[in-house]
């Protein structure tokens, strides 16, 4: 699509897509539209302001879903109660839970009165879904799906689904979950594979391979859910109570939204920000996010220049060690870092845990110490025809072993640690990790330098 260039033609064509919309004409999806509608809201707020108001709720409904959290909250500045409350019982249940707990977070007694506007039913539903922990997998699921009986008739049950597609009641449908007659989840029969069977049969005579029984339980992590999906290459999921009833699903599109916000949360604390904080428009709010990381790394310098400060009178007699130290502290944080991040990354993945902390401290300890004594013996041979100082080459030699060999080490244990003790492990590591090697760099290369070459 050709890029627009100012606030005039954005409002032109997004005028232009409403009155596609109204003449049931082809339009873009409702993603690009939502881009078109964030350029504008940037560039003229009156406009945008224009045209949210004069966007049909149908449309409005699948756009909003795909804008970000921060616009979803400030929605009732701009349009009324009414019509978002319109807006939101056109939204898939999953979708409208999460836009009244978004409202809900900046004024709750405007998201208490868009939610009294629904009709009861709606209301029902969206308050359960948000009575969910964010980490539990019902806070995920939709209310929307194709359920039949086990003794009903296949053709009576694509004629059910048949009418409510056209009443767009239920939308991208992959399975009919099966129940009994206490709604108790009996399995799921994918679409393409229900087609193959004669509308006169019954689901009871469906083979019994043809059936699955995949299902989560509406109180479980959502990490089950991700790694379920993952495993067993799923595209919905079905939810069940306490009872084994069916009360929902998760559909593939939210596991990849979950995926890629735990994937985006776990490389900004790796970083040392908050995802939630970036995602602000305040400079001052994601300024202060950052000064707190900022702050900490701070305090960990000290800590470091402390180290050095104990050996000033070696390092004035032999200005060498100047020169050397940061290769030390630089291989160390870089090796320590390497540990880190794969640690934490297979911990996330579900691939190691606690259980498994002395296999995987093992092995990267046998990898930082090959890495370590390969290195020692480059800088080693660099340091010696670079100052003509034959025990410096060996100083150096051996800090750079005993600095990798740390970085290896405590870049598995610090994750490990900090998940047993309930503590994310990607925001703290890198922090603790940075203060580790730096402090055994420059203590173990100057105290070595001190009894050897003093």
């Amino acid at each position: 699509m050709e890029e627009l260039r100012n606030a005039q033609e954005i409002k032109d064509f997004l005028l232009q897509i409403i009155n596609d919309h109204k003449n049931k004409e082809s339009i873009l999806h409702p993603f690009d539209i939502s881009k078109e509608l964030e350029a504008l809201r940037k560039l003229d707020e009156e406009s945008y302001k224009f045209i949210c108001k004069k966007m049909p709720s149908e449309l409005f409904a699948e756009i909003l879903c795909e804008m970000p959290t921060y616009i979803q909250e400030e929605i009732p500045s701009i349009i009324s109660d009414t019509k978002i409350a319109n807006i939101t019982s056109k939204m898939d249940s999953d979708d409208a839970s999460t836009l009244i707990y978004n409202i809900s977070q900046i004024d709750e007694e405007v998201a208490e009165n868009i939610l009294s506007k629904l009709d009861k039913e709606d209301q029902k539903i969206i308050e359960q879904l948000n009575s969910y922990e964010d980490y539990e997998a019902g806070s995920y699921m939709q209310s929307e799906l194709f359920y039949v009986s086990i003794d009903e008739n296949i053709g009576k049950a694509l004629k059910r689904l048949k009418k409510q597609k056209e009443e767009n009641i239920l939308d991208n449908i992959f399975h009919a979950y099966l129940i009994d007659n206490n709604r108790k989840f009996l399995g799921a029969i994918g679409l393409e594979e229900l087609i193959l069977y004669e509308h006169s049969q019954k689901f009871d005579e469906i083979a019994k391979d043809k059936i699955t029984e995949y299902s989560i339980n509406h109180k479980e992590d959502i990490s089950e859910v991700v790694e379920m999906f993952a495993h067993y290459n799923l595209s919905a999921l079905a939810v069940v109570d306490d009872e084994n009833r069916l009360i929902g699903r998760i559909t593939h599109d939210d596991i990849h939204d979950i995926i890629q916000q735990q994937d985006t949360k776990q490389l900004y604390s790796l970083a040392g920000v908050n995802d939630e904080a970036e995602q602000e428009e305040s400079l001052y709010l994601i300024g202060k996010n950052r000064a707190f990381w900022l702050g900490i790394n701070l305090i960990t310098a000290i800590l470091a220049s402390i180290v050095i400060g104990l050996f000033d009178a070696t390092i004035q007699s032999l200005v060498a060690l100047a020169v050397l130290m940061p290769i030390v502290a630089s291989m160390g944080g870089n090796a320590g870092t390497q540990t880190l991040t794969v640690t934490v990354r297979q911990m996330a993945l579900g691939e190691i845990s606690y259980t498994d902390a002395k296999k995987t401290i093992y092995k990267e300890v046998i990898i930082s110490l090959v890495n370590g004594f390969l290195f020692a013996l480059v800088i080693g041979i660099i340091a010696y025809f670079w100052f003509k100082i034959p025990l410096l080459g060996l100083v150096i030699a051996m800090s750079m072993i005993i600095n990798l060999l740390s970085a290896g080490f405590f870049g598995a244990v610090i994750p490990i640690i900090l998940e047993k003790f309930e503590i994310d492990p990607a925001i703290g590591s890198t922090v603790i990790l940075t203060t580790v090697t730096d402090v055994v760099g420059f203590f173990s290369f100057l105290g070595l330098a001190t009894l050897i070459l003093l």
